[in-house]
């Protein structure tokens, strides 16, 4: 597993947040990624990056970022 921290996607309130589900739950609960983040690619549902249907790893960030509770 891959430690997170903020900053980075998996553990903003925008990544997966139209269809992330239990997998997305859990990251941010553990704050880890699976070691193959490939496996976990979802929308960023962020309001600029939303329109071009970006899809990010949860070890990606950007200016954006907006820690979920």
């Amino acid at each position: 597993m891959i430690q997170l921290s903020d900053g980075q996607c998996g553990l903003c309130e925008h990544f997966g947040d139209s269809n992330g589900g239990d997998k997305v739950v859990q990251l941010r609960v553990n704050g880890q990624a699976p070691d193959n983040v490939q496996d976990l690619v979802e929308p960023c549902g962020h309001p600029d990056n939303k329109p071009r249907d970006l899809k990010v790893s949860p070890l990606a960030g950007c200016a954006g970022f907006k820690r979920a509770s």
